[in-house]
C-alpha cells in the first residue's frame, strides 16, 4: 500500500492526542494519547495517536529528552472521533512528553521513555478511549485519496504495512511478519476487532447464531467471552487460535439479527454523523457486510462520501463508497439490516458481560441503541443517509457523476472477480464447479462461494437501476439537491440528458478467452441486462459471464459452457435477478 498525503511525513512528524488523564480531561471525553510500539527503542520510529470524542484537537506539543519543546505537524481527521497521527522517526534515548490542546487548553498529556520504558497500553477495558482509538485506527488503516482505487488480494498487505497500521509489530515480537490475514465478508469486522484486542490486551465477545429463516431473523446463543489477551502480551499463536475459533463460529447471520434483539454481537444505532463512527458495520438484508472507514463532507458542488470496506469470498478486500448500489436495504422478516455497532463488553464482578439495549442509552458517550432504521422503507432510508453525507444538498449533475463513478467502480470490481474465476478454471482444467440449488446459490461454501458472482451481480443490476433512475429520484426527493431556483422537473430532465451522453462515454474492458481485450460501453451493458441475469456461473466462459449473446462475434472465442442442468436451474432463478429481489432462505 502506498503512503498517502500527510502519512509519509518527512523528518519529525507527529501526531498526538489526548491521554485519559483525570487532571486534564473529563474521562467522558474519550481523550487519550497512545504511542507505538509498546516498548519504544532509540532510532526506531515512535508513532503517536491522539483521539478525542468531544471535539477536534488543534495543537500537539512535544518536549524531547533535552527539554526542547516544539509544536508538531499533525495529520488530523474529522470526527467523531477526532484524531491526530504522527511519527518521530529517530527518537533519542530518554523521556518524551506529549501534550494535546484545544483552543489553548491542554486536554491530554502523556510521557514516554524511549529505551527503557513501556507505553501506556490502556486499562485492558473497552473504555471510551479504546473505542475511539479503534475507530481512528480503522480510518487510518484504509486511508488513501478518495479518488484512488483501494483494493487488495486479502487483508494481509493492509495489516503488514507499517505506514498504515499503527499496531504493526506493536508487541515487539515481530508478530506481524509471519501473519497471514484472509477473512471473508462476514469475518472481516470480527477479525479486525480481534486483532485490535490482541494488541491492546482487551477481551472479545461473540456468539454462535443460526442463519434465520424466511420468517425469522437469525437468533444467537449466549456469548463466548475470550479473555486470553487481557493482562499479557499474547503470542501470535494465541491470536491465531482465537481467530480460528472465531471464524468457525461467526457468519453472515451474526450481523443480520433482529434490530430489537438483545442476544446479539452488534446493535443498531441512529442515522446520525455522531453515531456512525469508522468501524461501524453495515449489514445488508441478504448477508453482505461492510465496515465504515471514513466520512468526507460535501460542499454542495463536490459530493460528500461515506467510504467503507468489504471482503469477498475469495478474501479480497476493497474500499467503496456508500450508495444504493452497494448498501442494500429492505424491510424483510428474515433479517434486521442497517448500521450497527459492536455491543460494549464491560467488567462485571470477576468477569465480563455485554450491555443490554436499555443500558446502551448514552453509555460512556458511545452511540446509543436506536430503532430508527426499523421505521424506514428503503427509499426513506437512502434519502436519510444521503442527507447526512450531503447536508447542504448536492448539485444534480454532481450527484449523477457521483453515482456513475460508484457504478463504474462496481463494474471494475466485477472484472477482477470474473478474472479470478477464469484463472481458477484454467489452473484446474476439466473442473466443473458444483452449483447449489435454490437460495443456496447466494450462500454456500467451497469453489462456488469463491468464484461465482450471484450476490455481486444482484447488486450490479440494482446499481444499474439506481443510476438510470436518478432523474425520478430528483423529482421524488428535491430536498436532497441544491436546485438554486431550478425546478425539480427541469433538473431531472437535465440529468436524464447527461445520462444519455454518458452511456457512450463510459466503458469497461475485460479479457476474452483468447487473451484479447474486449470493450463494453455502458450503453451495451444496459442493453444486455437480461443476459447478465444469468452471468454468475464460473463454469461459463468469460464472454457469457459478461452477457455476450451465443453466436455473436464477441462470443466466437467462448470455449466453455455450464452443464445443461445448471443452465436450466439458472433460467428458473432468473426472476430473482430480473426483479432484483433475493429469495427468502
Amino acid at each position: 500500500m502506498r503512503r498517502h498525503g500527510g502519512e509519509a511525513l518527512i523528518g519529525l512528524i507527529l501526531l498526538g492526542l489526548l491521554v485519559c488523564a483525570p487532571a486534564l480531561a473529563d474521562p467522558g471525553s474519550g481523550a487519550r494519547i497512545w504511542t507505538a510500539p509498546l516498548t519504544p527503542q532509540p532510532g526506531q520510529p515512535l508513532e503517536v495517536f491522539a483521539v478525542a470524542t468531544d471535539g477536534a484537537l488543534d495543537v500537539l506539543m512535544v518536549t524531547d529528552p533535552a527539554g526542547r519543546t516544539q509544536r508538531l505537524r499533525a495529520l488530523a481527521t474529522g470526527g467523531p472521533p477526532w484524531s491526530l497521527y504522527g511519527t518521530i522517526f529517530r527518537p533519542e534515548r530518554g523521556t518524551y512528553r506529549f501534550e494535546a490542546s484545544r483552543d489553548g487548553q491542554i486536554i491530554a498529556r502523556t510521557e514516554i521513555t524511549v529505551g527503557g520504558g513501556t507505553s501506556d497500553r490502556g486499562r485492558g477495558q473497552w473504555d471510551l478511549a479504546a473505542e475511539a482509538l479503534y475507530a481512528a485506527w480503522i480510518e487510518h488503516l484504509f486511508n488513501a485519496p478518495p479518488d484512488q482505487s483501494l483494493s487488495f488480494e486479502s487483508l494481509t498487505p493492509v495489516l503488514s504495512d507499517p505506514a498504515q497500521n499503527f499496531l504493526f509489530n506493536y508487541l515487539g515480537a515481530n508478530e506481524d511478519n509471519a501473519l497471514r490475514s484472509e477473512p471473508d465478508c462476514a469475518d472481516l469486522p470480527y477479525y479486525l476487532r480481534t486483532y485490535f484486542a490482541w494488541k491492546l490486551g482487551l477481551p472479545i465477545a461473540y456468539r454462535a447464531c443460526n442463519r434465520g429463516s424466511r420468517t425469522s431473523p437469525p437468533r444467537c446463543e449466549a456469548p463466548i467471552i475470550d479473555t486470553r489477551f487481557v493482562g499479557t502480551r499474547a503470542p501470535l499463536s494465541a491470536f491465531r487460535e482465537a481467530t480460528r475459533r472465531l471464524v468457525n463460529t461467526v457468519h453472515s447471520g451474526s450481523a443480520r439479527t433482529a434490530l430489537n434483539a438483545e442476544a446479539t454481537d452488534v446493535y443498531p444505532v441512529a442515522l446520525s454523523r455522531e453515531a456512525l463512527w469508522p468501524g461501524t458495520l453495515y449489514a445488508d438484508p441478504y448477508g453482505h457486510i461492510l465496515l465504515l472507514v471514513k466520512w468526507l463532507p460535501g460542499d454542495g458542488r463536490t459530493s460528500g462520501r461515506l467510504l467503507a470496506v468489504d471482503a469477498q469470498p475469495d478474501n479480497s478486500v476493497a474500499r467503496k463508497r456508500y450508495w444504493e448500489g452497494n448498501f442494500l436495504f429492505a424491510r424483510t422478516a428474515s433479517a434486521g439490516p442497517g448500521f450497527k455497532a459492536f455491543r460494549p463488553l464491560v467488567p462485571s464482578g470477576s468477569g465480563w458481560r455485554l450491555l443490554s439495549n436499555a443500558e446502551l442509552d448514552g453509555y460512556s458517550g458511545r452511540p446509543a441503541f436506536s430503532l430508527e432504521q426499523a421505521r424506514l422503507d428503503p427509499d426513506s432510508f437512502h434519502a436519510r443517509v444521503d442527507g447526512l453525507i450531503n447536508p447542504r444538498g448536492l448539485d444534480p449533475a454532481a450527484a449523477y457523476e457521483s453515482v456513475l463513478e460508484a457504478l463504474m467502480e462496481q463494474l471494475e470490481t466485477r472484472v477482477t472477480s470474473v478474472d479470478t474465476g477464469e484463472r481458477y478454471i484454467r489452473e484446474h482444467p476439466g473442473t466443473v464447479v458444483p452449483m447449489p440449488s435454490g437460495p443456496a446459490i447466494f450462500e454456500t461454501v467451497g469453489p462456488w462461494e469463491d468464484y461465482s458472482t450471484p450476490s455481486r451481480d444482484m447488486r450490479l443490476l440494482i446499481a444499474l437501476k439506481v443510476v438510470a433512475g436518478l432523474p425520478e429520484r430528483i423529482r421524488r426527493h428535491p430536498e436532497l439537491y441544491a436546485l438554486d431556483g431550478e425546478s425539480a422537473a427541469s433538473a431531472a430532465d437535465r440529468v436524464a440528458r447527461l445520462h444519455e451522453q454518458r452511456l457512450d462515454d463510459r466503458a469497461i474492458s475485460y479479457t476474452r478467452s483468447d487473451g484479447r481485450s474486449w470493450r463494453l460501453s455502458l450503453r451495451e451493458l444496459y442493453a444486455r441486462r437480461a443476459n447478465l441475469e444469468v452471468g454468475y456461473n464460473p463454469n461459463d466462459c468469460v464472454e457469457i459471464r459478461w452477457g455476450a449473446t451465443p453466436g455473436s462475434a464477441e462470443a466466437e472465442t467462448c470455449r466453455r459452457r455450464a452443464p445443461g442442468d445448471q443452465q436450466t436451474r439458472m433460467e428458473q432463478y432468473r426472476a430473482w435477478f430480473r426483479e432484483t429481489t433475493r429469495p427468502p432462505r
